[in-house]
C-alpha cells in the first residue's frame, strides 16, 4: 500500500512564509521599541532625582568642612566626617569577611560538593536568602551579634550585618561565574596531570573574576547603601568623634535619615550633600572593583 508523504517545505507557500518573517520582524521591532522606551522611562526619572538632589545639596557639599567636621545641630554649620568613616570602615569590613567565604562557599558548591538531596536544600536556602528584606538581617544582627557575642551597638555588629545581607548575592553570582566557565580548561589542565584544586587556582578562578566582581561590586553597594538593618543593629544619627571597631558608630544613610527627619529647612540640603556623598563613595567603589575586574577579563 501506498503512502504519500509531503515534505515540510511544500506545506507553506513561498509568499506565506516570507509573511511570517515579515511578521515576526514588525513584532520584534514593537517589543524593542517598548523595551526601549521603559529604559528611555529609567533615565529620565533617575536624571530627574540626580537633577534635585544637586540643585539643593551641591552648593552645602562644597562648604568647607562639610566633609571634614562632626555635626552639628545647626544646618548651616558641622559636617559629615563621622558617618563617612563608618562607612570606608563598614564596607573595607564586608569586603574582607563576604568575599573568601562567599568565593569559597561558591567554589564548594560547584566543584567539591556531591549531587544529592542536601546540596539541593542548601542551593534552595541560599538563593531565597539572597531575597530577604535587610531589616531582617537587622534583627539577625542584633540577637546575634548584639546581643549573643556581647558586641553591643558597635561598628563590629553593623559591619557582620551587612556581612550577612551581602553573602547570598555574592555566592549565587559566584556561583553563576564559575559554572560559566568552559569545562573544556578543566579537562585541559587535567590532561596535562594537574591536580582539582592546581585547575581550579590556576584557570577556573582567574576565568570567572569578573563575574565574581561584578557580584562584589553589587552586593557591597547594597551594603553600604542600606539602612534598615543598620538601624536595628543601633546605629546612631550623632557622633562628635570617629567611630572604632568597638564603639557606636554612624553611617551616610543614617545621616541622610537623621537630617530629613529633623523639621528645620537647612537639613534637607545637608541630606542632599550627604546623598551626594553618599553617591560619590559608591562610585568610588564600583570604579575600582570595575578596573580590577577588567584587568582580569581574559580576552
Amino acid at each position: 500500500m501506498a503512502t504519500n508523504y509531503q515534505r515540510d517545505d511544500d506545506l507553506d507557500s513561498p509568499t506565506e512564509f516570507t509573511d511570517n518573517i515579515e511578521k515576526r520582524e514588525v513584532i520584534g521591532k514593537v517589543f524593542e521599541i517598548l523595551f526601549l522606551l521603559g529604559l528611555l522611562v529609567g533615565l529620565f526619572v533617575l536624571v530627574l532625582l540626580l537633577y534635585d538632589i544637586l540643585r539643593d545639596g551641591l552648593a552645602r557639599f562644597l562648604t568647607p568642612g562639610f566633609l571634614t567636621q562632626t555635626p552639628s545641630r545647626f544646618p548651616e554649620q558641622g559636617g559629615i566626617r563621622p558617618a563617612i568613616i563608618s562607612s570606608i570602615i563598614l564596607g573595607i569590613v564586608v569586603i574582607l569577611v563576604t568575599v573568601p567565604i562567599g568565593v569559597g562557599a561558591a567554589l564548594y558548591l560547584e566543584e567539591y560538593a556531591a549531587r544529592n538531596w542536601w546540596t539541593t536544600i542548601i542551593e534552595i536556602n541560599i538563593s531565597n536568602l539572597a531575597g530577604v528584606p535587610s531589616i531582617v538581617y537587622g534583627l539577625l544582627g542584633l540577637g546575634v551579634f548584639n546581643y549573643l557575642l556581647g558586641f553591643g551597638p558597635a561598628l563590629i555588629s553593623g559591619a557582620l550585618t551587612l556581612s550577612l545581607l551581602s553573602l547570598p548575592v555574592i555566592i549565587v553570582t559566584a556561583r553563576e561565574a564559575i559554572r560559566a566557565v568552559p569545562n573544556s580548561l578543566r579537562f585541559a589542565s587535567y590532561g596535562l596531570g594537574a591536580t582539582k584544586w592546581k585547575t581550579i587556582s590556576s584557570h577556573v578562578i582567574p576565568y570567572a573574576v569578573p563575574g565574581i566582581l561584578t557580584g562584589v561590586i553589587i552586593s557591597i553597594s547594597r551594603a553600604i547603601g542600606d539602612a534598615a538593618s543598620l538601624i536595628v543593629v543601633g546605629a546612631v544619627g550623632f557622633l562628635t568623634f570617629n567611630p572604632g571597631l568597638f564603639q557606636r558608630f554612624m553611617a551616610l544613610p543614617i545621616q541622610i535619615y537623621s537630617y530629613i527627619t529633623r523639621p528645620e529647612p537647612g537639613f534637607a540640603n545637608a541630606a542632599a550633600a550627604t546623598i551626594i556623598a553618599l553617591l560619590l563613595l559608591i562610585l568610588v567603589l564600583n570604579g575600582v572593583a570595575i578596573y580590577i575586574r577588567q584587568r582580569f577579563i581574559i580576552h
